[in-house]
């Protein structure tokens, strides 16, 4: 997987970014902070006025998963001062001035599912922000703290995000005490 992609998927799993978020970001809406990354979000498909919303990134402790680490290599290795954050690159590797589409970052995911062994079929437009709130909840994040990072206005609509992928991991017939 290519510096930008990593960047690409860090930033968008750890932020539960849309696609349409993460093609939107300039440099300007990023500040790298001693605790991590902050990315501004102006505008989004729940925010058509544009209050904007901050995601904040923690450092990891892994240089090798660091997303925050991730995006800082990717803007350096393209050069990348001003304008998007997240652009095309040719079959030579020559980082182009324009914007990367939704689409393209779906065929990005794509890709790398089909890299790492996952059916294609599995991933999609949204399983980024879904991946995001399951690994949040399976940690113990709690709700308030998901939705901070989402954006998701109601518990309802969060946990439509909620893909429990270990339906044995902790049943609720347990309590039960039978």
């Amino acid at each position: 997987m290519g510096v930008r992609d990593r960047a690409l998927i860090g930033l968008g799993f750890s932020g539960a970014f849309r696609r349409s978020e993460l093609v939107a970001l300039d440099v300007t809406d990023l500040s790298f902070v001693r605790r991590g990354l902050e990315a501004r979000v102006r505008r989004s498909k729940t925010d058509q006025e544009g209050h904007g919303l901050t995601k904040n990134i923690a450092r990891g402790s892994d240089p090798t998963t660091c997303t925050v680490r991730a995006v800082r290599d990717w803007l350096e290795l393209g050069c990348i001062a001003e304008s998007p954050v997240f652009r095309s690159v040719d079959r030579h590797g020559n980082v182009r001035p324009t914007r990367l589409t939704g689409r393209a970052v779906a065929l990005i995911l794509k890709r790398a599912a089909a890299d790492a062994g996952i059916e294609e079929r599995e991933i999609s437009g949204h399983s980024l922000r879904a991946g995001f709130v399951t690994e949040a909840k399976k940690h113990g994040a709690d709700d308030a703290a998901i939705m901070d990072q989402t954006g998701h206005k109601s518990l309802a609509m969060l946990q439509r995000y909620h893909r429990r992928a270990k339906k044995w991991e902790k049943p609720a017939s347990e309590k039960l005490g039978l």
